[in-house]
């Protein structure tokens, strides 16, 4: 199974693509995503979602996962960041992928077994599963790797229990 996972953001949308077969991983490509500085913020959405985009046709992910959304003490950042998340569902709906989402604890739980896990954490786990020599950069992508792995292990679990049933 391939997995693009992304972790939308208004400064940096992170996403990182991943192959699996419920057990091991495998890195197919990650980066960080960042829209032209002297641009409108509408422009920099369209930046992020073309990306998007040509990843998905480039690298044809079977399945999109995303960070779900949160609450943000900051009206005004929780509202940019709700609209960065639009248009990387928009990009995932173009492409006719289905789309998965996770929230914050999920994703923590899903890799380090901890809901309240602190990001540094998660990134080492990344790098742990995925055999990388140092953790990957920049964090928005290694959240974005992170909330793949997350599909993959909760996907894999639901296979399992589908066929049990």
């Amino acid at each position: 199974m391939r997995v693009i996972g992304v972790d939308p953001g208004s400064e940096t949308t992170g996403y990182g693509v991943i192959d699996s077969d419920g057990r091991h991983y495998e890195l197919v490509e990650y980066a960080g995503i960042r829209g032209p500085k002297r641009v409108s913020f509408a422009e920099r959405l369209l930046a992020i979602s073309r990306k998007l985009e040509e990843v998905i046709e480039r690298l044809s992910p079977q399945a999109f996962a995303v960070e779900d959304t949160f609450y943000a003490v900051n009206v005004k950042s929780a509202l940019k960041l709700g609209q960065a998340r639009g248009a990387v569902l928009v990009a995932a709906a173009r492409a006719g992928i289905e789309v998965f989402e996770y929230s914050p604890l999920e994703i923590k739980s899903a890799l380090v077994g901890y809901g309240r896990a602190e990001k540094q954490q998660v990134q080492e786990m990344v790098r742990v599963l995925l055999k990388l020599t140092a953790r990957p950069e920049p964090l928005d992508a290694s959240d974005a790797l992170a909330i793949a792995i997350c599909h993959v292990n909760i996907a894999s679990t639901r296979a399992r229990l589908d066929r049990k049933a």
